[in-house]
């Protein structure tokens, strides 16, 4: 019983850790600038590996050389776009960083294709691995380290993922009370105008009817 406990834990643990890391790729051409956005909530690590090969048409292959840089800018929407990340660098590297509030962030990329200039409209084929989390660091790694191989750092492997998705709950728990409270206020605010205006229109009625009343009166039709 306890001899099976291992390998099942194991696995539970690369499942669970695997789902921190997305990885894509794309392709820019000259002074093109991608970007992806990701809600993040906040104190979150996230790393990001890329990997830049231009396009040779004479040999219809990709390679990187020498010149070939890549400039990386990470943007808070929810701040006005305040920039977090300014970074150049080879055609392959990584970046990293911490939300320091929650929201939304824009990741963007963009190369100087073969220092050729910023406007050059050659071919660039970028891959891409964001690690979101403490544990994505681990997850995914392209220098290719050892696994772990004691069961003490896999269990504390898995704390860091459950700690990532406590604090993304929280992130989720406080955005639904701010709408929760949004919605009261506008529910609030709709039923007081609709009784000052019930009000406003049963004055209204109360002064024609007295108005009328008046009128057939003076009339002497009553």
């Amino acid at each position: 019983m306890r001899a099976s406990l291992v390998p099942t834990l194991a696995i539970l643990v690369i499942l669970i850790v695997t789902r921190g890391v997305e990885g894509l790729y794309f392709y820019l051409e000259g002074s093109e600038r991608k970007c992806f956005l990701e809600e993040l909530p906040q104190d979150t690590l996230v790393v990001g590996v890329y990997n830049a090969e231009e396009f040779v048409p004479e040999t219809n292959t990709f390679v990187q050389p020498a010149t070939l840089g890549v400039q990386i800018t990470v943007e808070e929407i929810f701040d006005n776009n305040h920039r977090v990340v300014n970074q150049r660098g080879a055609a392959n590297g990584k970046f990293t960083f911490t939300a320091a509030d929650p929201g939304e962030h824009r990741i963007c990329l963009q190369t100087n294709v073969g220092g050729s200039g910023w406007f050059s409209r050659q071919k660039v084929r970028v891959n891409l691995d964001i690690a979101i989390g403490e544990t994505g660091i681990f997850s995914k790694d392209h220098t290719k380290t050892e696994k772990f191989t004691t069961l003490v750092e896999k269990v504390q492997e898995l704390n860091h993922r459950l700690a990532d998705i406590k604090r993304e709950q929280m992130f989720q728990r406080d955005r639904e009370a701010e709408f929760r409270d949004e919605s009261e206020q506008t529910n609030a605010r709709v039923v007081r105008w609709s009784i000052i205006q019930l009000v406003v229109i049963g004055a209204t009625c109360a002064w024609q009817l007295s108005h009328l009343r008046g009128f057939f009166v003076k009339q002497k039709l009553v």
